[in-house]
């Protein structure tokens, strides 16, 4: 196995981090805030552990599946360990378990927080803080596939290891070349937003760190209330919009600039997206309208919002949701097993393993009534190899078993079945708040130690879509 490019590759990664801290070092310089000091330990220790392995000299310059799903698993957490430095240094947490989770949490776009005085925080701290969301969200590692080529590194298994969805797509032969354009359009999209809400009335620091938030569909805001704290309706459906385009296939907006605009509505998962989305604000709004007075302009606007937050895994709040009826709350609660598009910065299951789910279902419903007929599975033209329908439905069980698993172990850390359910899936989706303990007007902050480190395995365990993670405790994986 090729120890060697696993550990130079893991120091290019370590690299590219030092330097991605530094406008957060740059941003505490400036408002002369105690959090400088700790960003430049923090710089200086990722580029020393980052140079000693990218001097290793490897045997060979192929990755292969083994070293991608190597690459892929150790980068998001020593991508967390060192990004979680500047937390414990500055004082933000006194526990590194606490800066682990925090930093885990927003690389992995979850936006789970045991942050409990978010607007006392230095802005190098919340820069930094939000600034994960947006690396973590088209990926860092697809960031660095940009770099790799240059070095003479293969980087195809490393694209297969961390690309969201079952079957990763380039949109140009050249995997660099995929990831520049993905990082094209997320960038664009992201500048659009900023302008636009700082045009609503937000600061450009706040403006930056919520757009960082909503395209890496990750949630942590500036404000101890989240978005609710802006009281502002229009900041409120710019970002409905931009969560929206964020859970949507970022491949399906290339198609757009090359002007094939049929595309975006012909694309069955994209159709189905919508449709969950528009079903689920109508039951929402339904279920609320009498909480509200019937005043329905604001009950669309809140049925919206929290819909889009949770389908799209990013977990921002304009409203405490936990009061809501039973019923509402059983949607949302569904919403975070269902996640965005393949393809986009969204987590959980995706809309397209749902979508096989319930086809694949329907098909052996067909086979009971008619043995011998020939049914296969397709997805607009084109029929789903077996290969990907098995993909989809080991991965599915394997999610239901660790809900089930990590739900239990939760139970036995003094909390109550509604808040280790809703806290489970909302880690292993990356959804970020739940319900009961762990609500939007709540944290994690109350969990126990091992809560919270179970929890932010779970976190990597969903980013990285559980069978990269899992075939490292494979005994086989490690043989040559």
């Amino acid at each position: 196995m090729g120890y060697g490019i696993v550990l130079r590759t893991l120091g290019i990664i370590l690299l590219g981090e030092a330097a991605l801290m530094v406008p957060s070092w740059l941003m505490a310089l400036y408002y002369k805030e105690n959090d400088a000091n700790a960003f430049a330990v923090a710089i200086l220790a990722s580029l020393f552990i980052g140079v000693c392995s990218f001097l290793i000299k490897p045997k060979k310059q192929i990755v292969g599946y083994r070293e991608g799903v190597m690459i892929v698993s150790f980068g998001w957490i020593l991508a967390s360990a060192f990004g979680a430095i500047p937390f414990f240094l500055s004082g933000t947490f006194n526990s590194f378990i606490d800066a682990f989770f925090e930093t885990a949490s927003g690389f992995t776009t979850t936006g789970a927080s045991v942050m409990t005085n978010i607007e006392i925080q230095p802005h190098g701290i919340l820069f930094w803080r939000s600034f994960t969301h947006w690396l973590g969200g088209m990926g860092i590692l697809v960031f660095t596939l940009a770099i790799l080529p240059a070095l003479g590194i293969s980087t195809i298994q490393i694209f297969k290891a961390e690309s969201p969805g079952p079957n990763p797509e380039r949109l140009v032969p050249r995997v660099a070349q995929t990831a520049k354009i993905l990082y094209s359009i997320y960038f664009v999209i992201s500048l659009i937003e900023i302008i636009l809400l700082r045009l609503a009335g937000m600061s450009f620091f706040d403006s930056f760190t919520h757009t960082f938030a909503t395209m890496g569909t990750g949630g942590f805001s500036t404000k101890n209330a989240s978005v609710a704290g802006f009281n502002s309706a229009l900041i409120e459906w710019i970002i409905i919009v931009f969560m929206f385009l964020a859970g949507a296939n970022f491949s399906l907006y290339y198609g757009v600039i090359k002007g094939k605009i049929k595309t975006l509505f012909k694309d069955t998962e994209f159709r189905f997206y919508c449709g969950i989305i528009f079903g689920s604000i109508v039951l929402i709004a339904i279920s609320i309208r009498e909480l509200y007075g019937f005043d329905w302009v604001k009950i669309i606007r809140d049925s919206t919002f929290q819909t889009l937050t949770i389908i799209t895994t990013t977990g921002f709040a304009t409203v405490d949701y936990d009061k809501w009826p039973e019923f509402t709350k059983m949607i949302m609660f569904l919403l975070m097993f269902v996640g965005g598009c393949s393809g986009s910065t969204g987590g959980s299951i995706k809309c397209i393993r749902i979508l096989l789910m319930f086809k694949f279902v329907k098909r052996e419903f067909h086979k009971l009534l008619h043995p011998k007929s020939v049914m296969p599975i397709r997805i607009g033209n084109s029929t789903v190899p077996w290969e990907i329908m098995r993909n989809v439905v080991g991965l599915v069980l394997l999610y239901a078993i660790i809900f089930v698993s990590v739900s239990l172990v939760l139970l036995t850390q003094g909390m109550d079945i509604m808040s280790s359910t809703s806290a489970t899936i909302a880690c292993l989706g990356n959804v970020g708040p739940g319900f009961a303990m762990v609500g939007p007007a709540m944290n994690y902050a109350a969990l126990t130690d091992l809560s919270k480190v179970l929890l932010s395995f779970c976190m990597i365990l969903g980013r990285l879509e559980v069978y990269t993670v899992l075939v490292l405790f494979v005994p086989v994986f490690w043989r040559d």
